[in-house]
């Protein structure tokens, strides 16, 4: 089955099922790429770990707190719990966060060309954004190319100047050798996502990258429709007049 959305599907952006979407569709981008490129380049999937505090990262069906009833210990006391007389309960921890990422890499290994898909702790103030941002700007001082992916309607998108116009998801494509120059492209929910070139070295023909067409293939490998609710608003919910364009496009798909 197809998304019955015409370009980015927002169900997929909720928390329980962006995660598996983030890293699926690096891994595409990479099974797509990697056969064109040969053997001038190699795609290389690279990840950044860090450590968010709790309530920075939501997770669908984890609790705060949980409070353990009285049953708790009768077959394994607590002696915590013994010697005061109270109930036991679970504090949160720090969260350790993992982003995979692209690297397009030349023969010999330089890093010729960084792909990014926005998670969205990269959207939100906090560990996450600082350290995306930080390589951000390390990279925008280099002649490496940035591809940075937004697909996320929530949260603040990322910095640019020139343009104050606002769009529900965006593609920017900043090349080395044009900076501050970049490409952006944005794009809204009832619109298809736009496909670009993949910038690669001076000389060398760019391949270009239909993102709606890999979301479309994993719409169906991945069973997506079977795992969204589009009874359902969408999560988070779809503004303005694009909420009632929604519900016109899914009860016209029967999926409501």
């Amino acid at each position: 089955m197809e998304t019955p959305f015409p370009g980015m599907d927002p169900y997929l952006e909720q928390p329980a099922i962006w995660p598996d979407l983030h890293n699926s569709l690096i891994v595409a981008l990479r099974d797509d790429l990697a056969p064109q490129l040969r053997p001038r380049y190699y795609v290389a999937i690279e990840e950044r770990t860090y450590t968010v505090e709790p309530g920075d990262l939501l997770l669908a069906g984890r609790a705060d707190v949980a409070v353990v009833g009285p049953a708790y210990g009768a077959a394994d006391p607590d002696p915590e719990r013994a010697e005061s007389g109270g109930v036991v309960v679970s504090v949160d921890m720090p969260d350790e966060v993992r982003e995979t990422y692209l690297e397009v890499r030349s023969a010999s290994g330089e890093v010729v060309t960084l792909v990014e898909i926005l998670s969205p702790t990269n959207k939100r103030p906090g560990e996450g954004r600082g350290l995306y941002l930080r390589t951000r700007r390390s990279v925008i001082g280099t002649l490496t190319h940035l591809v940075e992916i937004d697909l996320l309607r929530a949260g603040a998108p990322m910095p640019v100047s020139g343009w104050a116009g606002q769009s529900d998801y965006r593609i920017m494509i900043s090349r080395g050798n044009r900076r501050p120059r970049a490409l952006l492209l944005p794009f809204g929910v009832r619109q298809a996502i736009p496909s670009f070139a993949l910038p690669l070295l001076p000389g060398d023909a760019e391949p270009a990258v239909d993102l709606g067409a890999l979301l479309r293939a994993l719409y169906d490998r991945g069973g997506y429709d079977l795992r969204l609710r589009y009874a359902d608003p969408a999560d988070p919910p779809l503004a303005g007049d694009n909420s009632a364009w929604a519900d016109d496009l899914l009860r016209a798909a029967g999926l409501r």
